[in-house]
């Protein structure tokens, strides 16, 4: 067989943190900062993954741990059944990750893309999704709702609602910029603290979720027409959600009101789960220095891809 290659755009929520967990709509887009996954076929049956993580070898019917290839490793657990032989798998990535822009969620559409290809499975946007998503699920213990996923696979900016599954492309390519806070706080650990700050008062909780809801779907709408100065002024809105679930902080707020400060900006909020990670804004700075480290980012058009070597 021949070498089966993935390339997967990395991919940033718009809108939809955190309510998407509780019904509500969520906005995320590919950005032009690719991971390409390579499988090529062996004769022997053992794994062989080449990657910055680590450099992994084990026999195929015995896979060995490794708490860096956690995702990688799941993802071939659920093709074993179906996998002809070995393999290597090489991985690549043109952004580190530590920074938000979904590296686990492209690594592993990647994997269940060339390895659905090589068990010559069907190999489509859905079905993808979907395989990818019970993966993710097994590694995190049944958490994550798969927008980040559905980004990276889909391409350009999309529409999504968990339950029941909806997905609705958009195409659309706004001007954005990426900010890094220059530290980062593990989503569960963020989805752990929020659980606990609710738990007092539930039910304003749940209030906040509903027009985080009601915030994106103005804001898809927006998109749907072109009005960015409109989906500016929504991104604002949800920030203040954000602050109200107790996801901001400090740094995060300074980095907000320093990119509202610009002119060339119409709206700016966390992109992620909060507590350090990324700020987003629509539109580029021109008349302004932030003193955080940029991460140069435009939508991409294009979602995971194929090719046979």
């Amino acid at each position: 067989m021949r070498k089966i290659r993935a390339k997967i755009p990395g991919s940033i929520m718009l809108m939809g943190e955190h309510s998407v967990l509780f019904g509500e709509r969520a906005l995320a887009c590919a950005v032009d900062k690719y991971i390409v996954v390579e499988l090529t076929p062996l004769s022997e049956p053992e794994v062989i993954i080449d990657s910055a993580l680590a450099h992994y070898r084990s026999n195929l019917a015995q896979l060995t741990a490794n708490p860096n290839l956690t995702f990688v490793l799941a993802a071939i657990e659920l093709f074993m059944s179906q996998l002809p032989n070995g393999f290597r798998l090489t991985i690549e990535s043109e952004f580190s990750h530590k920074v938000g822009l979904g590296s686990s969620a492209a690594v592993t559409a990647g994997v269940v893309a060339v390895l659905s290809a090589y068990t010559e499975l069907k190999v489509d946007n859905k079905s993808l999704f979907e395989k990818a998503l019970t993966v993710v699920h097994k590694v995190q213990d049944g958490r994550g709702s798969g927008t980040d996923l559905v980004a990276s696979i889909y391409g350009s900016i999309v529409a999504y609602s968990v339950n029941p599954c909806s997905i609705k492309k958009l195409p659309a390519c706004p001007e954005i910029s990426l900010f890094y806070a220059g530290y980062k706080t593990k989503t569960p650990d963020v989805l752990r603290r929020v659980e606990q700050l609710s738990s007092a008062n539930p039910e304003i909780y749940q209030q906040i979720y509903h027009l985080m809801g009601q915030v994106t779907l103005k804001a898809e709408k927006a998109v749907v027409e072109q009005d960015w100065q409109n989906f500016g002024c929504l991104m604002n809105h949800y920030q203040g959600l954000m602050d109200a679930l107790g996801v901001s902080d400090r740094v995060i707020s300074d980095m907000v009101y320093r990119l509202r400060s610009s002119a060339d900006i119409q709206g700016a909020k966390i992109s992620g789960s909060g507590l350090g990670d990324c700020v987003l804004a629509l539109g580029q700075v021109t008349d302004l220095t932030m003193p955080y480290e940029q991460i140069e980012v435009a939508v991409s058009e294009q979602g995971v891809s194929l090719e046979y070597l």
